[in-house]
């Protein structure tokens, strides 16, 4: 194999590892969004139950404790989302990197079918992860609407 053929042969998994790294750039944002709007809501709630535990609450602020303990709760699992969705791409770029490695070790020992079958899963694997992490941030936007549905019928009310 050529220096050329090498650095062709890396260019996929290179491609891929850009692209998980802003994937993995958006999702650390959303994670630290949904973290900051669960501790917001916490606040809330606190304040609402140290009310609550002096008086009755009026009707609108009862509502809205309810309200906000279904966000809290559905913000919990949306957070579990974010998490899994990091995880896949972090383990996606994991195995880009091996597969660049992989092709590297063909380079130095020479090209082999078992060699080049090591890369082809590692990279087929890396695929499944990236698969994997997309579909997990998919259903994170998902509960995302839900959430926001949550806040806008209690408005509505």
């Amino acid at each position: 194999m050529q220096t050329v053929q090498i650095i062709e042969a890396m260019l996929a998994p290179g491609i891929l590892i850009s692209a998980c790294g802003l994937f993995l750039l958006g999702m650390n944002n959303k994670y630290s969004l949904v973290v900051n709007r669960i501790r917001t809501l916490n606040e809330e709630l606190r304040s609402l139950m140290i009310k609550s535990d002096k008086e009755p609450l009026p009707e609108k602020q009862a509502t809205r404790l309810e309200n906000i303990r279904m966000q809290i709760d559905k913000l919990y699992n949306r957070i579990h989302l974010v998490r899994n969705a990091v995880v896949s791409y972090s383990t996606a770029v994991g195995f880009f990197i091996a597969t660049c490695l992989s092709i590297g070790v063909q380079f130095v020992f020479g090209e082999t079918v078992v060699l080049s079958s090591i890369s082809l899963v590692l990279f087929i694997v890396g695929l499944a992860f990236l698969l994997t992490g997309i579909i997990f941030a998919v259903k994170e936007v998902q509960k995302g609407f839900e959430i926001v549905g949550i806040e806008v019928e209690h408005d509505a009310h």
